[in-house]
């Protein structure tokens, strides 16, 4: 079952385009959404929820058009934006309050365990905390009303790496239970331990969805010297770049095997840099 559907998403800024962006998400899988600064990730999760109004496109969540039946929807899935803020000299006790009015299913204990488990302070304010602090009670509120699905831009952006760690530890175990997770980020060490597909966007289209291991897997790095670098093989190579000893280039997986060249194992990382160093 698919509990979100997107079909030709568009978005058109004077210097930027959505370009029919289409998608979908399994239940119960965790899902990295992934591109450089300025591809269109930001953009495309808040048009997902109205924040920014698409030109053109289908939304369905749980099989029903966003539009017919958002308060519904809402419900039913946790959204966490980039550059969380809220009333900054509010104390975090009364915001909550007037957050949990808005949610049928509001659950006190999940949210007293994540207070606890990111060690956050009902008598602080906004104000008081760091950037890190502030996503996680932005996320601390989106676990704390059942959802079924969540959608998180850069959770992880601004977090130290043991709290990361036990970041994503969380969405494993939710997972586990059922839960969905699409989730946009730039650390993709982050998608290596608990992601199990990928959507890439690049230059305001979906340029791939996959399995992680079977993207991972569709391609090598060569680390090449001058010589080796010939015309016969250049047209294989994809976002060759110099390296310190000398050239280093993405190659599918499928054209290596006739070349006798030796390769490194590709890694997320490995290939987003060359992708995106194709064409530059």
């Amino acid at each position: 079952m698919n509990v979100l559907e997107v079909k030709n998403l568009c978005k058109k800024y004077p210097a930027f385009e959505l370009k029919n962006v289409s998608f979908s998400l399994a239940k119960g899988k965790i899902t990295g959404f992934i591109g450089r600064n300025g591809a269109g990730k930001s953009t495309a999760l808040k048009s997902l929820f109205n924040f920014v109004h698409p030109d053109n496109g289908e939304i369905i969540f749980f099989d029903n058009n966003f539009r017919d039946n958002e308060f519904g929807t809402k419900q039913r899935v946790g959204f966490v934006s980039g550059g969380v803020d809220y009333y900054s000299k509010k104390r975090i006790k009364t915001i909550t309050a007037i957050t949990k009015s808005f949610y049928d299913k509001w659950d006190d204990a999940a949210y007293s365990k994540y207070m606890a488990m990111f060690k956050l302070d009902e008598n602080k304010t906004p104000e008081q905390l760091s950037a890190g602090m502030k996503v996680k009670y932005a996320l601390t509120l989106a676990l704390s009303h059942n959802a079924e699905l969540l959608i998180l831009d850069e959770p992880t952006s601004g977090l130290d790496p043991i709290s990361r760690d036990d970041l994503l530890d969380v969405f494993m175990e939710l997972c586990d239970n059922g839960i969905t997770i699409l989730f946009s980020t730039h650390i993709t060490s982050d998608l290596d331990k608990c992601a199990d597909n990928i959507i890439y966007i690049k230059h305001g289209m979906i340029f791939a969805e996959s399995n992680i291991k079977s993207f991972v897997d569709g391609y090598k790095v060569l680390e090449l010297t001058k010589n080796q670098l010939t015309e016969n093989l250049q047209p294989k190579l994809i976002g060759c770049k110099k390296s310190k000893n000398g050239f280093s280039a993405l190659i599918r997986t499928k054209d290596i095997s006739s070349l006798g060249i030796d390769y490194i194992n590709a890694d997320l990382e490995s290939i987003m840099v060359h992708l995106e160093k194709e064409g530059e």
